[in-house]
């Protein structure tokens, strides 16, 4: 995760910048789908700069984590835009300094397009052993498109994104929930082709 810290120490001065005109016409009318219906103590892995916080639903309590010390700055700054209570560390996401079932739910926005294949299964399993037996988990995140219009203009932000952001498009998040022994409830579309929202349940 050494090179995903750098990135992002490196980039969190212009990270809301860069993403502005994607939070103002894409983002925010999608983050509330993340919260539908989740109550309790809620993880947000992958907390950025803190774009869920206003987000977060009355009457929980939310731990924000983040890789880079300098995100987590970031997101320290919109505490006055919450309405709960909420927590940030650093931490990793594959190794999660947390004892099992200490949350109700988890949520995760655009954090495993950013993780390698080869890491996924991990931090999966970790989401499963911090949230409660039939707790859920949701997953806000970029796909490889099916129209060929939309790949176009995919390959054409590939290389951009890969080095600003180490992010992808063709990540397998979904074909790997089942191996890190979660359950998919949910998979639908919420922009276009391009980017899916995963609802995902731990077992009891």
């Amino acid at each position: 995760m050494t090179s995903i810290l750098q990135r992002y120490q490196r980039i969190a001065p212009l990270y809301d910048l860069l993403d502005l005109p994607f939070e103002y016409r894409r983002y925010r009318r999608i983050r509330p789908l993340l919260f539908e219906g989740l109550s309790g103590r809620i993880l947000d892995a992958g907390v950025g700069t803190g774009r869920n916080v206003p987000f977060y639903p009355r009457g929980t309590s939310v731990v924000g984590i983040d890789l880079s010390p300098a995100m987590l700055a970031r997101a320290e700054r919109r505490r006055a835009q919450s309405a709960v209570p909420f927590e940030l560390r650093q931490m990793d996401v594959a190794e999660l300094d947390f004892p099992a079932a200490a949350f109700d739910a988890a949520v995760a926005t655009f954090l495993f397009c950013v993780l390698p294949d080869d890491a996924q299964v991990a931090a999966l399993r970790e989401l499963r052993r911090v949230v409660r037996p039939g707790g859920t988990i949701r997953l806000l995140e970029y796909v490889q498109p099916k129209s060929p219009l939309r790949r176009l203009s995919v390959a054409l932000w590939q290389p951009w994104v890969a080095w600003a952001y180490g992010a992808g498009f063709d990540r397998k998040t979904a074909a790997h929930i089942p191996q890190a022994g979660l359950e998919l409830v949910d998979a639908r579309f919420v922009v276009d082709d391009l980017i899916q929202l995963l609802t995902v349940r731990v077992p009891d």
